[in-house]
């Protein structure tokens, strides 16, 4: 398969190629990959979950009870009585009729948006949506239309052009990936009662973080039963794995007799389920996202005076590189300075001097907005905020990006 060697040569031609990383320990402040401590900036373990003991205790009593894996799909051998805790345990979280678990957030959101949106529908999705719901929109028979990030009259002007379609839906992040920001649910659920269209909101990188309850950008919001659907993930702030659908009984009912990626998978392993049940109780209990929050006001604070400019509200700050460069470098320079070359060499760097971030490069965000995404947990502590504060101002100093 030559045509294989040569797509992976341009993928390394063009500074795109990626790698794995091995790591010795497992999610925490501080990691260890080849030998070497590292400080972890890039971790979605936001409230540190993976590593807490009644999350792992929870996980290990579900291994003794239930064994190491669910033998079948949900419909066939998959469903046991520690599947339906966790979907009560989230329905009474999400403060929603009923819940359905995913093995992952992917094939929830596919599932969403290929069995509820059909032939003479659309689709309206903000341009910045992760891939998952991107791929749910192009496996739909739906018609899509991509409104620009957050940006309401463009939604608005679009659903103006979209009312000789049978059933409208505004699919939208809760909190952008890799932008850190919130999406304007307020002004999308106005504009969906304005046109009768529904709103799914993927609350993937909110849950456990927002919200007086820590449900999410729903609650935040204080937009309960305004929102059709809520998706989210297990894997993230919970420290488990896979994803779930949150919303009316019927729409549960639905999914489960048509959604071909609940139908068609292998159900999560009691593990999962277990450490998923214990995460909510102790994010509800302990409250660990106060920590996370505190971490965050430090972080951009130190940044922001050392000459960064900041935007973003979360647990999730990107250090653009690509826009900087072209601003540094004028815009010829920047041409001629690929913004892959010296986002990949500025991530290196930090590796270097023992942080351990990863270079965000297209397709994962458009071309120009290159970054450095870094992200905090509720385990990092003071010290270690302002130290890899430090270090990235040194290092962004050092390429004249500051």
């Amino acid at each position: 398969m030559k045509w294989l060697i040569d797509e992976l040569k341009r993928i390394k031609r063009e500074h795109l190629y990626r790698k794995l990383r091995i790591l010795e320990t497992g999610q925490v402040s501080r990691v260890r990959v080849g030998g070497r401590q590292l400080l972890m900036l890039s971790s979605n373990n936001y409230l540190g979950l993976t590593e807490h003991p009644l999350v792992k205790m929870a996980t290990v009593d579900a291994v003794k009870k239930y064994g190491t894996g669910s033998g079948g799909s949900r419909l066939v051998t998959g469903t046991n009585d520690l599947y339906i805790s966790l979907e009560k345990t989230l329905a009474d979280f999400k403060g929603v009729e009923r819940c359905l678990v995913f093995s992952a957030g992917y094939l929830a959101n596919i599932a969403c948006l290929t069995s509820l949106m059909k032939k003479g529908d659309v689709i309206l999705s903000d341009s910045l949506n992760h891939a998952s719901i991107i791929d749910g929109c192009r496996l739909s028979d739906a018609d899509v239309k991509v409104y620009a990030h957050r940006n309401m009259e463009h939604l608005r002007c679009l659903l103006k052009e979209s009312t000789q379609y049978r059933h409208r839906l505004i699919v939208t992040d809760g909190l952008f990936s890799m932008d850190g920001d919130l999406a304007p649910l307020p002004e999308i659920v106005e504009l969906a009662e304005d046109f009768d269209a529904l709103v799914m909101v993927d609350d993937a990188h909110a849950t456990g973080v927002f919200g007086k309850k820590r449900s999410g950008t729903v609650e935040y919001f204080g937009m309960h039963d305004k929102i059709d659907i809520q998706m989210g993930t297990l894997s993230k702030a919970l420290g488990s794995m896979g994803g779930y659908v949150a919303g009316r009984e019927e729409l549960i009912e639905y999914l489960i007799n048509i959604a071909r990626s609940f139908i068609f998978t292998t159900a999560l392993p009691p593990a999962a389920v277990g450490a998923a049940i214990a995460a909510i109780n102790v994010v509800q209990q302990e409250d660990p996202a106060k920590k996370l929050w505190k971490n965050v006001r430090e972080y951009t604070t130190s940044l922001n005076n050392g000459g960064l400019s900041l935007a973003t509200n979360s647990q999730i700050i990107p250090i653009l590189i690509g826009e900087t460069v072209c601003s540094t470098y004028g815009k010829k320079a920047g041409a001629l300075i690929r913004n892959e070359d010296v986002t990949c060499a500025v991530a290196e760097r930090l590796f270097e001097r023992g942080l351990y971030v990863t270079a965000i490069r297209p397709p994962s965000v458009p071309k120009g907005k290159e970054r450095i995404r870094t992200t905090l947990m509720s385990t990092h502590s003071r010290q270690d905020v302002h130290t890899a504060a430090d270090i990235i101002l040194e290092t962004l100093g050092e390429y004249g990006l500051l």
